[in-house]
């Protein structure tokens, strides 16, 4: 092999642990941003999947449009940088009343009453990693012996 071929190889990308940090935390954000977009595109379009479904759970097909509309509200707030952690709370106490709900109409455990969790911790997975402030405030502490 000559020196010319080996030089055209180029070198692997190398990311620091920051950067890897940043990249995770927003691929982690994408997955859950993802789903909520669509969730609260299908609810703002008045979609009859969405109302079928807000029917099952024992809420009025009237609300269909409201719950689209605080969701797409609580996207954007989750979305921009200096508020992304108040999006993320707000996001927790919507979840968290999709969970009460599974429970209430006696939805199976891990495909529906922890779901909402799962979106969850993607999004303050993602925060998380991405932002380095919200790691000062919350780190991660290793067990004591």
């Amino acid at each position: 092999m000559s020196q010319s071929s080996v030089a055209a190889i180029p070198a692997p990308i190398q990311f620091s642990p920051s950067q890897l940090s940043k990249i995770s935390g927003r691929l982690l954000s994408a997955l859950a941003i993802v789903f909520l977009l669509f969730d609260a595109t299908i609810k703002v379009l008045q979609l009859p999947v969405a109302i079928d479904a807000t029917k099952q759970l024992g809420y009025p097909s009237n609300i269909v449009l409201t719950l689209g509309m605080i969701q797409l509200i609580c996207l954007a707030l989750y979305l921009i940088p200096r508020t992304a952690i108040f999006g993320a709370i707000l996001w927790t106490g919507y979840l968290g009343g999709a969970v009460a709900t599974h429970v209430r109409v006696g939805n199976p455990l891990a495909t529906h009453i922890l779901f909402p969790i799962y979106v969850a911790a993607l999004l303050w997975g993602g925060l998380w990693l991405r932002d380095q402030r919200l790691r000062e405030l919350l780190p991660l502490r290793s067990a004591r012996v």
